[in-house]
């Protein structure tokens, strides 16, 4: 009787548990990869890559590739998330194997200015392609579209802070909408090419050039499918969130990354049946004006279409960059305030408000479509820290549990491709990477005082507890009850192999 009760009360202490809820199943973890990467990018980079690709049949190659090397990625992605299952993706896993100052870099920029961007030109696209149908001789007012923007970001954050479930099911649902809107393109496309019309995708047309593609060219184009292709790594931000995540973290990678590399590529090739290279770059909606060619009276479908899947991308970005402003505030990274969540929701609203707020600014501060390069760059430098990360834990810690281990050549070359990437870009665009690095150093005097210094002035101190205190009256938050079990990186004394 007595085990029966002692069983009974662990239960219900379980069960009154204020935590982050599993409610992320495999279905919904494919939803939060497919919906986090196909937002605004394939709508936005098939410009950027053909313009510095140089030809149709070299862009098609940069975007078969993109996704060949976000599938190498991710399965480093997969070894570290079941090694080191705690959220927030390579922060956390950084944070853990190189240290706090290089985890708050990474923490820093993704904060201050890669999220926020990402959010913003999201948003916008958003805004743009809504408006469109009633501007179609204009171009959409500019207080217009940020006020559209806004009403969208502030709406989607209202769903993400009142329930986990109701946020999981907007994004299961927007990510089937935006499959069935690149399918649409797609079948029309394919619908295209068996009239006949494909000759921009003809070899000896495909392959010819205005002017010789440079290295450092190749590797813009790539940055700018990097964009397109980002938040492959997303899940990895919610992994407590996930349900057996051992399993559905791996098996989610497998089955997204390959489908959106087939999407995006026959999405391409789909733009290329109906539009000249001269068409595709004097667009700046070049799914409209896929729509306007073939669509004829429906053509209105393609901007709607393009909304839901950037709408869905928008919640998506919401939902998992807010999981990683909490794992850093848990860290003590940021504000502790930043790491509690609502006492029944169990949602983490201060992190969603700071989500929402750093995005609004960046909305109102003006163009954002110039900082893509810059984001698109500080991505890629924190996908090769991480992976990097992952050959150092490999050489220390031998010994290490791993659930799933890949071989040795997956990191590697990836590395090899991330190294070349990244020089070329430096050569090739230096004003922008190089902005780019001052960004993220930025963060390393704001460690040293913010984390570091631990004997500040007794006043910072209660200022500090005044604002945490009022935040947590407002916002009904309190510090979540972890389970050890759960969040713990394995150790080597489990080690199995």
């Amino acid at each position: 009787m007595q085990d029966k009760k002692k069983k009974k009360d662990e239960n219900s202490s379980k069960s009154d548990r204020v935590t982050l809820k599993k409610e992320i199943g495999l279905l919904s973890a494919c939803a939060i990869i497919i919906g986090n990467i196909i937002g605004s990018g394939i709508f936005i980079s098939p410009k950027g890559v053909l313009e510095h690709a140089g030809s149709v049949g070299l862009s098609l190659i940069v975007w078969v590739c993109g996704g060949g090397i976000c599938a190498l990625g991710s399965l480093c992605y997969a070894e570290l998330g079941v090694t080191i299952p705690k959220s927030g993706g390579d922060y956390s896993y950084v944070t853990e194997i190189f240290g706090g100052l290089v985890g708050f870099l990474l923490l820093w920029s993704a904060v201050l200015i890669m999220y926020p961007t990402t959010l913003a030109v999201i948003a916008l696209t958003f805004s743009n392609y809504v408006l469109q149908p009633a501007f179609q001789n204009c171009l959409p007012p500019f207080i217009a579209t940020r006020l559209l923007a806004t009403i969208c970001i502030l709406f989607l954050t209202w769903v993400n802070c009142s329930s986990v479930r109701w946020a999981t099911r907007i994004q299961d649902v927007f990510t089937v909408g935006k499959l069935l809107a690149l399918v649409l393109i797609i079948v029309v496309g394919l619908v295209q090419i068996s009239r006949g019309h494909y000759d921009a995708l003809r070899p000896s047309v495909a392959f010819e050039f205005s002017e010789d593609p440079s290295v450092g060219q190749i590797a813009l184009a790539f940055l700018q499918a990097s964009f397109a292709y980002s938040g492959w790594n997303f899940l990895n931000y919610v992994t407590e969130e996930v349900v057996e995540p051992r399993k559905n973290l791996p098996r989610a990678i497998y089955v997204s990354i390959p489908l959106v590399t087939l999407v995006y590529t026959m999405t391409n090739i789909a733009y290329f049946s109906s539009m000249t290279p001269q068409e595709l770059l004097a667009s700046n909606a070049v799914a409209v004006t896929f729509g306007e060619k073939l669509l004829g009276m429906f053509s209105w479908v393609m901007p709607i279409s393009v909304a839901l899947s950037t709408f869905g991308g928008i919640n998506g970005y919401l939902f998992t960059s807010s999981r990683l402003c909490f794992s850093g505030a848990r860290e003590g990274h940021l504000p502790y305030l930043l790491a509690m969540i609502h006492l029944k929701n169990c949602t983490p609203i201060p992190a969603l408000l700071l989500c929402c707020i750093a995005t609004i600014i960046i909305l109102c501060i003006g163009e954002t479509h110039n900082l893509i390069n810059y984001v698109s760059f500080i991505n890629y430098l924190s996908y090769g820290v991480t992976i990097a990360g992952l050959l150092y834990l490999r050489k220390k810690r031998p010994n290490l549990a791993r659930p799933i281990k890949v071989n040795m050549l997956v990191p590697i070359t990836y590395m090899i491709f991330w190294a070349v990437l990244l020089g070329f870009s430096l050569y090739s665009e230096p004003v922008v990477c190089g902005l780019g690095m001052v960004i993220m150093l930025t963060g390393v005097p704001v460690y040293f005082v913010g984390v570091q210094w631990k004997e500040k002035p007794k006043w910072i101190y209660r200022l500090l507890e005044k604002v945490t205190y009022m935040g947590q009256k407002v916002c009904y938050v309190v510090f979540p009850q972890e389970d050890p079990s759960e969040t713990e990186p394995l150790t080597a004394s489990k080690a199995t192999d």
